[in-house]
């Protein structure tokens, strides 16, 4: 019985992910997933989005500076764009030729097995703030 609770906590927390576009945090989700398991405790959670992240099904985003994770269930590869005002997370398509890899590690014997990019800025929200 454990187990299948568990199955139907993790199918709400990636149901959740796979339904927004906001990265959010382990808070955030938590507050969104106990609308619909509302006894959810914030360590179960956690435990689900590692289960979640180990099976591959959602990747965890670290931004430099910020001292919580965010999470992304789009498994496309992407760029991530984010705000250094209000820390909101875009995605960004890769765009054939966005990132000439062979340019980079011409002359080495690496293989690739991902890539990962963090462009920093003002999103368009802020800049409107700014301009204000």
């Amino acid at each position: 019985m454990a187990s299948r609770r568990g199955s139907k906590q993790r199918e709400a927390i990636l149901r959740i992910l796979q339904n927004t576009d906001i990265h959010p945090t382990a808070d955030w989700i938590y507050e969104q997933v106990r609308k619909v398991i509302p006894n959810i405790s914030l360590g179960t959670v956690y435990r689900n989005l590692n289960l979640l992240k180990d099976e591959g099904l959602i990747r965890e985003v670290t931004i430099h500076g910020s001292s919580s994770a965010r999470y992304d269930a789009n498994l496309e590869p992407h760029y991530h764009f984010i705000c250094l005002k209000c820390n909101s997370v875009y995605d960004l398509p890769i765009r054939e030729n966005s990132l000439n890899l062979e340019t980079f590690l011409a002359g080495r014997n690496f293989k690739v097995k991902f890539t990962k990019l963090d462009i920093f800025g003002l999103c368009d929200k802020c800049l409107i703030d700014e301009s204000n």
